[in-house]
């Protein structure tokens, strides 16, 4: 459908996040139907940093594990199988570098820092207010801190634009913590 309009353009992120978002719309349908609620996937560390897709995975009523970081997550999703009439996640899921998956071979790695990485900057810079020049103090690295600062500042109006999630640290996204997406704001 979009062919003629794309004609002469290389393919791009357009292209992947039409992916995300035609999925978005099958849930919605599927929850208009049935009167199920779709549950957003983007957890702390994604939402921070905008790796969504809006209308897309950001599509749903509520933001479950919004305000978990990444790896958090995947403690949660082993802590869960260990239970009782599990294991409840396959385990091929969270043995695999995490992926966006909306290219063959996609690695979030190839587009963000490590989780290892990322999570520890994400709770200092958002949860605890810290300043570029306060992370690096701290020995965060100068060009790391300045891409990952830069990221989660221009990725606020996505976040407007996301549902609401369950609050769980000491600082989430919305109420605790808001910049302007208007005038050319920078931190």
């Amino acid at each position: 459908m979009l062919a003629p309009s794309f004609e002469g353009h290389p393919e791009d992120l357009t292209e992947e996040n039409l992916q995300s978002r035609i999925r978005g719309v099958v849930l919605m349908a599927l929850s208009n139907k049935f009167g199920w609620l779709v549950l957003t996937t983007g957890n702390k560390s994604e939402t921070a940093v905008g790796y969504s897709t809006l209308y897309g995975d950001t599509a749903g009523a509520l933001a479950v594990i919004k305000d978990l970081p990444k790896l958090t997550v995947y403690d949660l999703c082993r802590w869960r199988n260990s239970q009782a009439g599990g294991p409840w996640i396959p385990e091929e899921i969270l043995d695999k570098a995490p992926s966006a998956e909306l290219r063959h071979g996609q690695r979030d790695d190839q587009s963000l820092p490590p989780y290892e990485v990322l999570d520890p900057l994400i709770e200092e810079y958002v949860d605890g207010d810290l300043s570029a020049t306060e992370l690096v103090e701290r020995g965060f690295d100068a060009d790391l801190v300045r891409r990952v600062a830069a990221m989660v500042d221009r990725a606020e109006y996505k976040r407007r634009q996301s549902p609401p999630g369950l609050r769980v640290s000491a600082k989430a996204f919305g109420r605790d913590r808001r910049l302007p997406i208007t005038n050319a704001y920078r931190s």
